[in-house]
């Protein structure tokens, strides 16, 4: 997020002004929540909230019922139906995935994963943080119906993560924010990795001609120079439609798409100034009295097609989609997945087995992961830790990271059908973000000073940018 004051609003001729002065004052309190870092953790934190009181009350069976409440598209003998709860795991959140893929390309070519010194202990503390809560889950679930869920406990979710750091105040240098986004970028990586390869169907070829079909469209019309992003939804929806039909994931799509997303701005913001003021140079030429509509609507579409040339396509997109993803999808997705009922307990050992294997592989697996593999990189000489930053702070860091939430709900999701073990994981990765958060605050608070803050080399636009999530 940017720290720059909020465009002042442009004059509305047609408003009465005591009416538009009340609706400014009512947005304020709003405009400001969202400006809080952790703003888009708290929403998350009420959705799930609110899933879970609902699912546990003598209304049950409605959040049941919302859920499963069949959506689709009929056209002649065409039918394409599926429950509401798809919708929005494969549906929204190829949307939340779209967004990853855009910053995990926009970091590996000018951000924090562009250069190997700069991306080695990020990504050996995120290696770390997902190889061993696998193998503590592995051990400790043994048996081959809780095996699949191995994959639940590798995620960290950034919304949360970043929101518990800034709730520790200036005790975090902007280093360390900037470290877990690095690490989040490279974890939501290794996740989609694990969900294409072991939480995917059997491959049909003909659903990968449909998707091929698909990346080549967006690849071709990128070629052609087309910038309209409206255009680019229809071979969107058709690899998305393909990638499923072949039994991956749909959410892959998305990703993939995000990661052909163009990094490069056509013009930048030089080119988009000296457009810009060529264009309004040659209107001054002519004067107020002279100036007609059709020639000022002209300029108007010459400076705008400037503007869209003055961010990446992706970096655009990003800041576009961002506030929906964090405020809306993620949301929705927390309060369709977080409804799990305890009023009657955990059903057999085999629930319980998951419930602790899933928090153990969080709590304990995250924090030895990320600081172990931290410590050896630097050990080793590998990679380099950020001024500002000792092991002090890479300690929190492990132990922040054990708040998974998003991304560990959603594979889940894919390692379970029987429904006690899924609500059993669904139980454990709530328990152990829980616990992994307080004691990310207890600890920061314990181990970390204010005056530690003091020459992290990190400015501060880059400390807020952020990842989705």
């Amino acid at each position: 997020m940017s720290k720059d004051p909020p465009a002042k609003p442009l004059p509305t001729p047609e408003a009465w002004e005591p009416l538009l002065r009340l609706a400014r004052f009512a947005a304020r309190p709003l405009e400001r929540f969202l400006a809080i870092q952790a703003a888009s953790g708290i929403v998350l934190l009420v959705a799930a909230a609110v899933a879970l009181i609902w699912a546990n009350s003598p209304w049950r069976e409605s959040y049941v019922q919302l859920w499963h409440t069949p959506l689709g598209v009929r056209v002649g003998s065409f039918t394409f139906e599926r429950p509401l709860e798809w919708v929005v795991n494969d549906g929204l959140m190829v949307i939340f995935f779209f967004v990853v893929g855009m910053e995990i390309r926009r970091e590996v070519h000018h951000g924090e994963l562009s250069e190997w010194r700069r991306a080695a202990l990020p990504a050996a503390a995120a290696l770390g943080g997902m190889l061993v809560p696998a193998a503590l889950y592995t051990a400790i679930a043994g048996a081959p119906q809780t095996r699949s869920g191995w994959g639940v406990p590798m995620a960290t979710d950034i919304a949360f993560a970043v929101g518990i750091l800034a709730l520790l105040g200036k005790r975090v240098p902007p280093a360390l924010r900037v470290l877990l986004l690095a690490l989040a970028v490279i974890d939501d990586l290794g996740a989609i990795v694990v969900i294409a390869i072991f939480y995917s169907g059997g491959i049909q070829s003909s659903g990968l001609l449909i998707a091929a079909a698909g990346f080549a469209g967006i690849f071709v019309m990128q070629r052609f120079g087309i910038r309209s992003r409206a255009l680019y939804i229809a071979p969107a929806l058709v690899a998305w439609a393909g990638v499923y039909s072949a039994g991956i994931h749909p959410t892959i799509a998305g990703v993939l798409i995000g990661l052909m997303t163009p990094v490069r701005a056509p013009l930048g913001p030089d080119g988009f100034l000296e457009s810009a003021q060529r264009e309004l140079a040659q209107l001054a030429t002519l004067g107020p009295a002279s100036l007609s509509s059709h020639e000022l609507a002209g300029t108007l579409k010459q400076v705008d097609l400037a503007r869209r040339g003055a961010m990446a396509p992706a970096e655009s997109l990003i800041e576009a989609l961002h506030p929906w993803v964090a405020y809306c999808i993620m949301p929705i997705f927390a309060l369709a997945n977080a409804g799990v009922s305890v009023s009657g307990g955990l059903q057999g050992d085999a629930a319980w087995t998951v419930l602790a294997a899933v928090m153990v592989g969080l709590i304990v697996g995250k924090t030895v992961g990320v600081f172990a593999a931290s410590w050896l990189t630097l050990r080793l000489g590998v990679g380099t830790l950020p001024a500002g930053l000792s092991q002090r702070h890479l300690l929190v860091l492990g132990v922040v990271a054990g708040v998974g939430f998003t991304m560990a709900l959603f594979i889940a999701q894919l390692a379970f059908t029987d429904p006690a073990l899924l609500a059993a994981a669904k139980l454990g990765v709530l328990a152990a973000s829980v616990v992994a958060g307080a004691a990310g605050i207890a600890l920061g608070r314990l181990l970390l000073t204010e005056a530690e803050t003091v020459g992290a080399a990190t400015t501060a636009d880059e400390a807020e940018s952020s990842t989705e999530l």
